[in-house]
C-alpha cells in the first residue's frame, strides 16, 4: 500500500483536492528519481488535458472573444511556466516525493517539475472525484490568473516579429547559445536579433520559454 505522509494528505485537503485512493495521488506526488513502480508522468498526461478542457470551458462561457483571442488566451493559462506558478503559489514543493540527488540539482523548484507535478494532481482529482470535481479545483487554483487577464497581451514573439515587419527589418532570429544542468532541471540560454538592430538574451526552464524571454527583453529594449 502506498500510503501518504499524513502531513501531504493534509495539505491537499487543505488546498482543495478530495483523497479517497491514496495509491493514486502518491503517484502524482512521485518523481521519477525515487524509482517507484508508479510516478507522476502518466497522470501529468492526463491533468494536462483535464486543465485544458477546464479552462476552455471557463473561457467561452465568460467572453465572447473570438477564437483567435481565446486560443491565445488558453496557451498562456496553461502553459508550463503557470503552471509552476500556481504550484508555489499553494506550496507545492515541500510534498513532491524526489531523490536526495534530484532534489539537490534544483529539482524542487524545477518549472518542468513543479508544472508537471500540479497537472498530475489534476489528474489525480479527474480520477478519484470526476470531471467536475477537477474543473472546481482549476477554478479556484487558477482564478487570479484568469482575472489578472493572463495572455490577453500578444506574445513576445508575435510581437517582434510584427515589429520587425513594420520596421522594414529582417525576420528575427533565434539561436540556442547554452543549455546547462541535469535533463529534470535543465536551463537554457536562447540569443534573438535582428540584422543592424542589436541583440537579447532569456534564459528558462524550456528552449520555448527561453525564446520568449529574448524576445520580451529584446522588444523592451529596442521597440
Amino acid at each position: 500500500m502506498s500510503a501518504l505522509d499524513p502531513d501531504a494528505r493534509d495539505w491537499l485537503a487543505r488546498t482543495g483536492f478530495t483523497v479517497q485512493d491514496e495509491a493514486l495521488w502518491f503517484a502524482a506526488l512521485t518523481h521519477g528519481s525515487m524509482g517507484e513502480t508508479r510516478d507522476y508522468e502518466r497522470l501529468e498526461f492526463l491533468g494536462d488535458r483535464v486543465l485544458g478542457l477546464a479552462i476552455a470551458d471557463w473561457l467561452y462561457a465568460q467572453s465572447e472573444a473570438p477564437e483567435g483571442k481565446l486560443a491565445q488566451r488558453l496557451n498562456a493559462i496553461v502553459s508550463r511556466a503557470m503552471c509552476a506558478q500556481v504550484a508555489r503559489g499553494i506550496g507545492l514543493a515541500p510534498h513532491i516525493r524526489i531523490s536526495r540527488q534530484a532534489s539537490s540539482d534544483g529539482g524542487r523548484d524545477s518549472d518542468n517539475i513543479l508544472g508537471d507535478v500540479m497537472e498530475a494532481l489534476l489528474g489525480a482529482q479527474f480520477l478519484d472525484n470526476g470531471f467536475a470535481a477537477a474543473r472546481d479545483v482549476v477554478r479556484l487554483l487558477w482564478r487570479p490568473a484568469l482575472e489578472s487577464g493572463a495572455g490577453k497581451s500578444k506574445h513576445p514573439k508575435s510581437a517582434l516579429q510584427e515589429w520587425a515587419a513594420g520596421n522594414q527589418r529582417r525576420p528575427p532570429e533565434y539561436e540556442l547559445i547554452e543549455r546547462s544542468g541535469p535533463d529534470h532541471a535543465a536551463r537554457f540560454t536562447v540569443r534573438v536579433k535582428v540584422h543592424k538592430v542589436g541583440e537579447a538574451e532569456g534564459t528558462a526552464g524550456s528552449k520555448q520559454e527561453a525564446e520568449k524571454q529574448a524576445a520580451r527583453i529584446f522588444m523592451e529594449t529596442f521597440g
